[in-house]
């Protein structure tokens, strides 16, 4: 979900967040999975019957009523908390569609996920992709959503109150001396114990095997017997996972901003980093050209050197913003990096920087407030929280201890001068994580699922567009469709050519051609 999209709807956070879901950075939704205990198919015709023990919940029907906006419905939707135990406690999770308006025959439902891990997809439904997908794809398919499992509406894990996740959010990420990384530490420690404490039960249950699981449920409660899909970012990651699982019940997989499942979370966490430092020199080279730009005037890389200074001026000293809370490092470095994911976002940037530089730092917490979704009133939505849960169970952590780290700063700093340092130590969360993790890093095939379109922008900062490659290459069906421009994503983000190649593949089942190049 880029920050066009989050503008229209109460879901401002970055749609791909990371391993390291830290104090201010969010990074790489980690991949990896494992087949688990009582799967009964990864092959066959797509109408093949569930597991017997299964059955009860791939037979269930679902109750819809109205939810508050017009023309949309809600539901419930019952899978097991643990699939190695089908008799055991079950899990409610929330579902929402827009039935297809016509005219034209109904193709069947497309499932949405906006990436995360951790973003409603009801939400996105309501507040995005049920009114602003085009309209051809919304009169021919039910467009549906469910909350992933932990997140949202479906049992989400919680971890914090409000005053603990202020105090998180504010922590030195770029630790200058061992008072300051025990302090990290302490509080990565204390956010995990939190989760373990409020949300014992489901926490171990959170995966990205289980939800894709549950995605299969949903397409068979809901008469379906191919699943059709368009998922952004970690949402990709969803999407081939559900590939993996089920490749003869893939239908029609749009894969937007596509993550390289077989990478390990400290290689994510890097390749992020390079990404944003990418999306960061594009800013910074259309910055300069502008007479009021707050970094300067002269160059890209005078415009970094500025910004690091002024991040380590607000280090020394935090910005009083009008509000209880100032303005420190790690917020200013996060409203920074809430405005790479799109261009559109830029002169709001320049302008916050311009305010800082000035004093002001309420320009920058906004920005920051608005990508860890805290409320005017002082509020946390669960994204922070299920980002930190899903990702550490999906992928082993991408560093052990504050040793490793430091070791690791300077690679980290050579993906990007100007956010590496942060980047790596956000890559710490998951080390002390409270349940060990399930998935591992691998390549996907889904050998046997039919055509997969994955798509992938040149200078996206959260999901670089090696990965897009990456991940087509791996696919047995996988066809690449390349944007090359600014921002994360870019179905439905203003390029006509993207859009028609995308709604030709889901209306039609006809991929773009091979390598097929969007400007």
């Amino acid at each position: 979900m880029d920050i066009r999209q989050r503008a229209r709807f109460r879901t401002p956070r970055i749609p791909f967040l990371a391993c390291a879901a830290a104090v201010g950075m969010l990074l790489s939704g980690c991949s990896g999975s494992v087949l688990p205990a009582g799967t009964s198919e990864t092959s066959g015709s797509p109408a093949a019957a569930p597991a017997a023990d299964l059955e009860p919940y791939y037979g269930q029907r679902l109750g819809w009523r109205e939810c508050g906006v017009p023309r949309f419905e809600c539901a419930t939707l019952k899978a097991p908390l643990d699939y190695a135990d089908p008799d055991g406690q079950s899990v409610k999770l929330a579902v929402a569609r827009v039935k297809a308006t016509g005219p034209g025959k109904r193709i069947g439902s497309l499932l949405v996920n906006p990436g995360g891990p951790g973003g409603s997809a009801v939400d996105y439904l309501q507040g995005y992709a049920g009114i602003g997908y085009p309209a051809p794809v919304r009169a021919r398919y039910d467009i549906v959503a469910i909350d992933p499992r932990g997140v949202g509406r479906s049992a989400p894990v919680e971890c914090l109150d409000d005053k603990q996740m202020d105090a998180y959010t504010q922590t030195d990420q770029t630790p200058d001396d061992q008072t300051e990384i025990t302090t990290l530490r302490t509080q990565y420690e204390s956010f995990a114990a939190g989760c373990q404490k409020k949300s014992a039960a489901v926490l171990p249950h959170v995966s990205t095997v289980e939800t894709a699981r549950d995605m299969d449920m949903l397409r068979a409660v809901l008469g379906d017997e191919q699943l059709s899909y368009v998922g952004a970012s970690y949402g990709t990651f969803l999407g081939a996972t559900y590939a993996e699982l089920f490749p003869k019940r893939v239908g029609r997989l749009v894969l937007d901003g596509a993550m390289d499942p077989s990478l390990s979370a400290r290689e994510l966490n890097r390749d992020q980093t390079a990404g944003f430092e990418t999306a960061f020199q594009s800013f910074a080279a259309d910055c300069v050209q502008h007479s009021d730009c707050p970094l300067g005037t002269t160059s890209a890389k005078g415009a970094a050197a500025n910004l690091k200074a002024f991040f380590t001026k607000v280090d020394a000293k935090p910005l009083p913003t009008g509000d209880s809370r100032q303005l420190t490092e790690s917020l200013a470095t996060t409203g920074v990096i809430a405005a790479m994911y799109d261009e559109a976002a830029w002169p709001q940037l320049r302008a916050a920087l311009r305010q800082a530089t000035n004093g002001d730092g309420a320009g920058l917490l906004a920005l920051a407030d608005s990508y860890y979704e805290r409320d005017p009133d002082g509020s946390y939505a669960n994204l922070m929280y299920a980002n930190a849960a899903v990702n550490c169970l999906d992928s082993p952590p991408a560093f052990a201890s504050p040793s490793d780290v430091s070791a690791a700063v300077a690679d980290f700093e050579t993906a990007s001068p100007v956010f590496g340092e942060g980047f790596a130590w956000a890559s710490l969360n998951c080390a002390y994580w409270p349940i060990q993790a399930s998935g591992s890093p691998h390549p996907i095939d889904a050998e046997g699922a039919a055509p997969i379109l994955v798509v992938g922008t040149t200078r996206d900062p959260a999901t670089p567009y090696k990965w897009a490659k990456a991940l087509a290459s791996q696919l047995s069906s996988g066809k690449l469709l390349t944007y090359d421009g600014d921002g994360h994503t870019a179905y439905g983000r203003g390029s006509d050519c993207v859009d028609t190649a995308v709604n030709t593949y889901l209306l039609e089942g006809t991929p773009p051609p091979a390598n097929k190049r969007c400007r």
